[in-house]
Formats: C-alpha cells, sequence, structure tokens
C-alpha cells in the first residue's frame, strides 16, 4: 500500500501559520491551516508595515515562486536612520546612517495576500475556531476540535503534528505553561497607514519629501525626550508611521494587544504630535484616518518550544518588541526551519526534528528578544541596569551604536540547515 503523507495541523492562518504551511507543503506534508476569521483578510486590524530581512526575502521568493510578485508589493529599505529631533527648534540631526541596510518594506494584508494566493486550495479553513486538542495515547496523532463559526457545528481534524501559530496570546502554549504571562514593555505604541494615493494628500508629501529626503527607500526612527517614532513609505504611496510612548499599563479587555481608541484620544494624540514632533511627521499622524493602539508585549525567553508533537512558531514562541523589526521576520524563519527539520528527520523521528528545529531557533530568537527589549528601552529613554538613560539631544557617536538594526544578535545569519 503507498503510504500517506504524514500530516501537519496549523492553528492560525495568520503570516505565521501561512509561512508554516508553504514550509511544509515544500517539504512533502499535507496541511490543514485553522483560522477563525471568516475569510481572507483585505486589510491589517492589528498591524501595518513590516520590514524583510534579505535572508526571509529569499525564503518567501522561493514559496512563492515568482521572485518578481515580491518585489511588485514592497518597496526597498537601503538606509537605517535614527535621528534626533528638537522639540523646541522642531528640526532633526542624524545620530546614525547605516547605508547598507537591504531590507524591504511590506504592507501586511500584502504578504498576506501572496503567501495565501500561492498555496494550494483548501488547506485553510477558514471561518474555523480552535477550541482544543489531544495526543493520542501513544503519542503518534493529534486530534483537533474546532467550531465551525457560521454553524456553530464541531468537527475533528486528526494528524501528525500541531502547529501552535495562534499568536503571542497563544491557547496552546497556555496548555504546556499555564499562568505564564506576557510582560508590558511599559509604553504603547499608536500606529497609521495614510494613503496618499489621490490628490488630498499631494501637499503632505512634499513636505515630507523636505523634511524626509530618503523617502521611499530609508527606515526613519526619529527620537525625542522618552518617546520615538517609526516612519517609512509602503507601495502605492502609503506612508506608515509608529508612535512610542511610555505611560502606566492600560486597562484594556480581550484577546488582544490592540485597543479601540475614541475619538476624544485622536484629537489628544494630535495636539501631543505637534508638541512633539517636526511639522511635517505631526501632519502625516493627524490626516491618518482610523489610528490605533498597540500595547507593547514580550516575553521572557522560553526554555522549550515543544511537546510530544506539538511545536510553537512565530509569537506563540517568542513575544517580542517590535524594535528590531524582527517578529515577522522570525516566524517565517521559524517556519522553514521546521519545514527542512522534518524533511531531514521524516514523520518516524518526529521527536528528532522537533529537537533540533528547538535547538537552532532557540538561542537566536532568545538573544534577539532580549536585544529587542534593551533597544526599546533605549529610545524610550528608559532605565537600563548597566547604564544611563539614553538622551538623544546630548548622545555622543560611541552613545548611538546600539540604536542600528545590524546591532541585532545573528542580524546576518543563515542557518546551516537552510544553505
Amino acid at each position: 500500500m503507498k503510504k500517506t503523507k504524514a500530516k501537519a495541523i496549523v492553528v492560525g492562518g495568520s503570516i505565521s501559520g501561512l509561512s508554516c504551511a508553504h514550509a511544509l507543503v515544500s517539504s512533502g506534508w499535507e496541511v490543514v491551516v485553522i483560522e477563525k476569521t471568516p475569510s481572507p483578510p483585505t486589510g491589517s486590524p492589528t498591524g501595518a508595515g513590516l520590514g524583510l530581512d534579505p535572508l526571509v526575502q529569499s525564503i518567501l521568493s522561493q514559496w512563492l515562486m515568482q521572485p518578481h510578485l515580491l518585489q511588485n508589493t514592497t518597496l526597498p529599505l537601503l538606509i537605517d536612520q535614527n535621528q534626533a529631533t528638537d522639540v523646541q527648534m522642531k528640526i532633526s540631526r542624524t545620530l546614525t546612517r547605516d547605508e547598507g541596510f537591504n531590507f524591504r518594506a511590506a504592507y501586511w494584508a500584502d504578504l498576506h495576500n501572496l503567501l495565501y494566493s500561492a498555496l494550494p486550495s483548501n488547506i485553510v479553513l477558514w471561518g474555523h475556531k480552535f477550541l482544543s486538542f489531544s495526543i493520542s495515547d501513544c503519542g503518534t496523532s493529534v486530534e483537533v476540535k474546532t467550531k465551525i463559526v457560521e454553524t456553530d457545528d464541531v468537527i475533528s481534524v486528526t494528524g501528525d503534528l500541531l502547529i501552535a501559530a495562534d499568536g503571542c496570546l497563544s491557547s496552546i502554549r497556555e496548555v504546556f505553561l499555564p499562568g505564564l504571562k506576557l510582560r508590558y514593555s511599559g509604553y504603547c505604541a499608536w500606529r497609521g497607514v495614510l494613503d496618499c494615493s489621490g490628490d488630498e494628500h499631494a501637499e503632505a508629501i512634499e513636505d515630507l519629501k523636505r523634511a524626509y529626503p530618503d523617502l521611499g527607500r530609508c527606515l526613519y526612527f526619529d527620537l525625542g525626550s522618552g518617546t520615538h517614532s517609526v516612519f517609512y513609505e509602503l507601495l502605492n504611496k502609503r506612508l506608515n508611521w509608529i508612535w512610542y510612548i511610555n505611560q502606566p499599563k492600560p486597562e484594556h479587555e480581550g484577546h488582544s494587544v490592540t485597543m479601540k481608541v475614541s475619538s476624544d484620544m485622536v484629537l489628544k494624540m494630535h495636539e501631543e504630535a505637534e508638541n512633539v514632533w517636526v511639522p511635517e511627521l505631526a501632519k502625516i499622524m493627524k490626516e491618518t484616518t482610523e489610528p490605533f493602539i498597540n500595547v507593547i508585549y514580550d516575553m521572557d525567553p522560553l526554555e522549550i518550544i515543544y511537546w510530544e508533537n506539538v511545536v510553537l512558531v512565530g509569537d506563540a514562541a517568542h513575544p517580542t518588541t517590535p524594535h528590531g523589526l524582527r517578529s515577522t521576520n522570525m516566524a517565517i524563519l521559524d517556519a522553514a526551519v521546521l519545514g527542512q527539520c522534518l524533511l531531514k528527520w521524516g514523520v518516524d523521528s518526529l521527536g528528532s526534528a522537533l529537537h533540533e528545529y528547538q535547538n537552532i531557533r532557540l538561542p537566536v530568537v532568545s538573544q534577539q528578544v532580549l536585544h529587542s527589549r534593551r533597544l526599546g528601552r533605549i529610545k524610550q529613554g528608559l532605565i537600563l541596569p548597566d547604564c544611563n538613560s539614553f538622551d538623544p539631544s546630548t548622545a555622543c557617536p560611541d552613545d548611538c551604536e546600539d540604536l542600528q538594526q545590524q546591532s541585532m544578535p545573528f542580524f546576518a545569519d543563515t542557518p546551516p540547515i537552510l544553505m
């Protein structure tokens, strides 16, 4: 008899889950992705822009099988620049500038659509809410129960491997590590994307290009007193911005790290932006419709990310702050490494495959999570155990070395299993 393919069940249909689907399909596995969202998203409710590193660009191009698709839906980020904003003078001076950055800027929904469109049909079960899982007595299979949102019918899916790609609030991780909580960073982030493809924002764009002459190829970090912002252009004249603000942990309900905002909150943000940033950036923030707030969390690195035939990937395995542009890149690398480990060992040596995956990824992601945490505290002027708070107005070149993205541990490393 012909042996059936090994089968993986992926919980979570975001970029992390779809990346796992690509990696495992490429390794000869059958894959089912369970996602509660009723249909493929057309927007980005919890994220906006993201930066893709060179290794991840290569991985994505292999999965898409048409490399030009990634190039056509992203913009180059060739420069990583940190600059200090003078609140009184409303001018900026360069602190660091790396012209060999070589990332690309993508819109979350664009990348998600690319990944989904390149998968075989019927892999993703849209509108299916994950309920629970159970591992067989012999440990060779896992059964997942899921509810069809539209009908409330409960169905079961059985496979050889369960991949938890269910985000930083992972319910699957909670089963193995009950009571483990996310760590609040000490600050939240206003986020938004301004669509400048029409004529109504033409003047704002021209003003912006004078203040940010490398717009369209530069990742700009503006550092003020106890705050910083991130700003870069996305494809089709969309401007992505993030503004981090120190504050006590906010009260927010639900299983999300995104807060709903009121019109009063938005107006207050507009007023503060005028007091903190150069007029050109403040104007972009004010003209953005439906800005939102991300509450910034991470988690101390885990010591284990798999149990029997259940494995964590992406934010479920290593929630991180966004300052090192690692969240999406780490998730895609997790998927690629996991796929190659499964290809190498096969389903009959699943434990060995998951153990190698863990040994490859944990040392890397653990250091990157902690470095990203440190980078955020530096840029927010928060206290660090080994040095004084960073002040961009008085910083000398030696003080600014850690601001660059290339200071990230394993910044340009490729795992040998992917070579």
